[in-house]
């Protein structure tokens, strides 16, 4: 009998190729994006990081609710916005980020782009800006940065430059521009690079005068006010678990709100 393993979850295949990968990817699924019990660890990421903001207006976003919506948001980044190990869509904070704003905004059309791709960094993003967020003609761009950059052992040659670069190409456009910084979890905090990134994405955002969404320090502060410092990663030690992605998306979304209202 062979044994299967994806990330440390073993599956044996017992003859039936076909229910073997779906199998598995349920099971993986399952352990690796847990709920923590009532959504306490989501609760408690929201009380703390209610004062949270992102640093500047959306004039664009706030003309379009004034004059009735509807409102285009595209979101551009890697796996965090794919939603990895998510088993639906609406689980992904870009769609949890929706339904809040409509709750926040009732009457309002919120239409929602995910353009994330698996594995891709900030080199790969400005790519595919073109297609995966002018094309869209948005009011506002999400746009979530820098982890693969340097989770996978990667330097930070010329990474200001290449921000710099992709923030001048969106804000050309006439956008609403919000860049989401790194998660705040194991396979980031072990990357000697980490800091430095961060430096270089919340310098990018006050020089340019875009707003900027710190997932890490919103996780951080989770975890300081007592939440498990996994209650809101997955068990590859990298992506969102469930309530993480709740967090996130509900967050910016009362985020958003409040920059709208300034």
């Amino acid at each position: 009998m062979k044994v299967f393993r994806i990330k440390n979850v073993a599956c044996r295949d017992h003859g039936m190729r076909r229910l073997k990968l779906a199998v598995c990817m349920v099971f993986m699924l399952s352990v690796m994006s847990p709920a923590s019990a009532g959504g306490s660890a989501a609760q408690t990421c929201l009380s703390v990081n209610r004062d949270l903001s992102l640093g500047t207006r959306l004039p664009r976003l706030a003309a379009r609710i004034e004059a009735g919506g509807p409102v285009r948001i595209v979101a551009i980044g890697s796996s965090s916005t794919v939603g990895l190990w998510m088993a639906r869509p609406s689980l992904t904070y870009p769609q949890v980020m929706k339904r809040e704003l409509e709750t926040l905004w009732p009457g309002i059309a919120f239409e929602i782009v995910n353009s994330g791709r698996v594995g891709d960094t900030i080199p790969g993003n400005i790519k595919r800006f073109r297609k995966g967020v002018f094309a869209h003609r948005p009011d506002l761009v999400i746009w979530q940065l820098g982890t693969n950059d340097i989770a996978w052992g990667g330097n930070m040659d010329g990474v200001r430059e290449e921000i710099d670069a992709g923030v001048a190409s969106l804000k050309a456009t006439g956008v609403d521009l919000i860049l989401m910084d790194l998660q705040y979890a194991p396979q980031v905090l072990a990357s000697p690079h980490h800091a430095a990134m961060e430096v270089l994405i919340r310098v990018a955002a006050l020089q340019e005068g875009v707003g900027l969404f710190s997932r890490f320090e919103a996780m951080l502060k989770t975890v300081q006010a007592g939440v498990s410092d996994r209650a809101l990663v997955a068990l590859d030690g990298l992506h969102n678990s469930r309530d993480g992605y709740d967090c996130i998306g509900r967050l910016l979304a009362r985020a958003i709100y409040a920059a709208a209202q300034e």
